[in-house]
């Protein structure tokens, strides 16, 4: 059942932001919205949600970061984290590596360009 169920959505690309969101949001799901880590971390303490959207390649704080921190963290340790990425296609241009992915507890990773219902569903099936 995902009525009331709350998911944070964490990008710094507006545009997939504000569509992961109204497709979310279709589905009955509430969708909170930050734009880097350092305002996700702030959106979590803020209002804990049910799972964590999270892209990896964003300024101030990386998805990496923002999960390791969650997942470090006892009180935010058991919400799930679906990490976006773009890596795979650009790991020869930036300084993300496929090992940080590997290191990361995420608990699951969706490549980018995303499929929203494919998102949409996974993320219904993990809160």
């Amino acid at each position: 059942m995902t009525k009331g169920k709350y998911v944070l959505v964490v990008d710094d690309d507006p545009d997939l932001v504000e569509s992961v969101a109204i497709n979310l949001a279709s589905k009955g799901f509430e969708v909170g919205k930050a734009y880097d880590g350092v305002e996700g971390l702030e959106s979590v303490k803020a209002r804990r949600p049910d799972l964590v959207v999270l892209d990896v390649m964003m300024p101030r704080k990386d998805g990496y970061q923002l999960c390791a921190e969650l997942k470090a963290d006892s009180q935010y340790k058991g919400i799930p984290v679906i990490l976006l990425t773009a890596v795979g296609s650009a790991v020869t241009s930036t300084s993300y590596t496929h090992r940080d992915g590997m290191t990361t507890e995420a608990d699951e990773y969706v490549p980018k360009p995303v499929n929203l219902d494919d998102l949409a569903k996974l993320v219904a099936e993990m809160v």
